[in-house]
């Protein structure tokens, strides 16, 4: 099986860096070892203009069959030709997938060393792929390729050249092109979606095959079109992965919603009187509220839970008080934002040690998240389904259990005094709910009841005497710590 990606170039950006994005060198032809073969990494061409990067696997039919799944459904022997004489080494499928992100998995990480302003790059990309299965044919080709931001070019191979009349095959010859995505990009999408159209794994999928689509696809699969069809089949219609997988993609369209709703808000109203002194916009009176609750918690560890793009980490580093402070969210593209606006890669080493970004899912337990001082939830929960608040309540104040957790929310009594904003409306197309302030005092008073916390209520932007401030923050303190602490007083 085959497949080709060419770029060209300018004079400032030749086209043979393509070479560091894939950390192969244009002059040598490598040869790597694959469970089922060997995989080849050529490039026919390599100038300033134009240069192509080739992939060819060889699979070997005998390890296929050793390592694939020895029996057919129910136990009985598959035929002895059959296991032997497929398409596997012919035709593009999830043998050269596993094989792209086996041999270029710095690349699809977006990695480079070497020249690291690279990977972020977009550039002009060509793919080929010669024969690839198409289980729905060329129009499925096209559903799942053009919303990426791909030109395809597609056409079905006819069961026979002689005999027209047979019709065509289940397979096609492929075509990419776009000038907007980057490397990494363009084999992240080949490394899901390849699978997806062979409709025919080679190995068993298992529970990590989800966190492989989450790596892969985290970024982008959440708002494409046929997120239901790609996720069903790349996890090979197991029912309860794909259950999972549509839970955590779910999250990271959430996540990906601007916690700055508020700003545009103001925005638009400071634009209409700029002749007056321009108030403090909400959401940065929200972190000061944040700081300064923090600050009276004596908090020295500190989560930043659904960190988004790292508004909050940033500010927290300024505080000298604050020894580590630990950014988690669901979406890898915000935690990519995150690093380069905290400027992680050129960090000194002391300051390095005090922050952490990881991705995660607030609807589950995770153990990397206990043993902390405080947690933030700022402007999370309302992006939630009411539904699924039990579990974001179990991980955090059940199973993480840090001592003091803070939790802000808008407050929708609030919303009438947003000129800008229409009647009935929320702040934020994606915002699940929200509150009224008797509505966040109960289900705040509900949590620290079950789980033994004392709460109480902070006022963050002007506390309207008739609908309250803007944004509602709980301050959860851990009723048992309070308690020896009294005593030990």
């Amino acid at each position: 099986m085959f497949l080709t990606i060419t770029t060209t170039g300018t004079p400032d950006r030749p086209a043979t860096d393509l070479g560091y994005l894939l950390h192969k060198h244009p002059g040598k032809a490598q040869v790597f070892s694959t469970s089922y073969g060997k995989a080849h990494v050529l490039y026919p061409e390599a100038e300033d203009q134009r240069c192509t990067a080739a992939l060819l696997l060889e699979v070997d039919a005998v390890a296929l069959v050793r390592r694939g799944k020895g029996k057919g459904r129910g136990g009985a022997p598959d035929a002895a030709l059959a296991q032997y004489v497929n398409d596997r080494p012919y035709a593009a499928s999830s043998l050269l997938a596993v094989a792209l992100s086996a041999v270029f998995s710095s690349a699809m990480r977006g990695v480079c060393t070497a020249r690291p302003e690279l990977p972020g790059q977009a550039r002009p990309l060509r793919i080929e792929v010669p024969v690839l299965p198409a289980r729905g044919g060329p129009d499925l080709v096209r559903r799942l390729f053009e919303p990426l931001g791909w030109e395809v070019r597609v056409e079905a191979v006819p069961l026979d050249v002689e005999f027209p009349e047979w019709g065509d095959s289940r397979y096609v010859r492929l075509e990419l092109e776009s000038t907007q995505l980057t490397v990494s990009d363009a084999l992240r999408h080949l490394y899901v979606l390849l699978p997806v159209l062979d409709d025919a794994k080679h190995y068993w999928v298992s529970a990590d095959e989800v966190d492989k689509l989450m790596r892969a696809g985290g970024a982008w699969l959440y708002h494409h079109p046929e997120v239901k069809l790609i996720t069903n089949r790349y996890l090979s219609r197991r029912w309860s992965l794909t259950r999972e997988a549509m839970e955590r993609l779910e999250l990271v369209r959430l996540a990906e919603a601007d916690d700055s709703e508020v700003e545009e808000i103001d925005n638009a109203v400071e634009a209409e009187t700029e002749t007056e002194e321009r108030p403090t916009p909400l959401a940065v009176q929200r972190r000061d509220a944040i700081l300064d609750a923090l600050r009276v918690s004596g908090a020295a560890r500190v989560l930043d839970l659904g960190c988004g793009q790292g508004q909050l980490v940033q500010a927290l580093l300024k505080d000298v008080r604050f020894t580590e402070i630990v950014g988690v969210d669901v979406s890898v593209r915000a935690l990519t934002i995150a690093s380069r606006r905290l400027k992680l890669d050129r960090m000194g080493e002391r300051q390095a040690s005090r922050v952490k970004l990881f991705q995660g899912s607030l609807a589950y337990t995770d153990n990397r998240l206990k043993g902390y001082d405080a947690a933030v939830l700022s402007e999370v929960i309302e992006h939630l389904d009411l539904p699924r608040l039990p579990a974001l309540e179990y991980a955090v104040f059940g199973a993480a259990r840090p001592r003091t957790v803070l939790v802000t929310t808008p407050n929708v009594e609030y919303n009438v005094r947003w000129e800008s904003l229409p009647a009935g409306h929320v702040r934020h197309g994606d915002h699940r709910f929200e509150w009224t302030r008797e509505e966040f005092r109960a289900w705040a008073g509900a949590v620290a009841e079950r789980h033994g916390y004392a709460v109480e209520f902070v006022a963050v932007g002007p506390d309207d005497p008739e609908v309250g401030p803007p944004t509602q923050m709980a301050v959860f303190e851990q009723r048992n710590l309070n308690e020896k602490e009294a005593k030990a007083a």
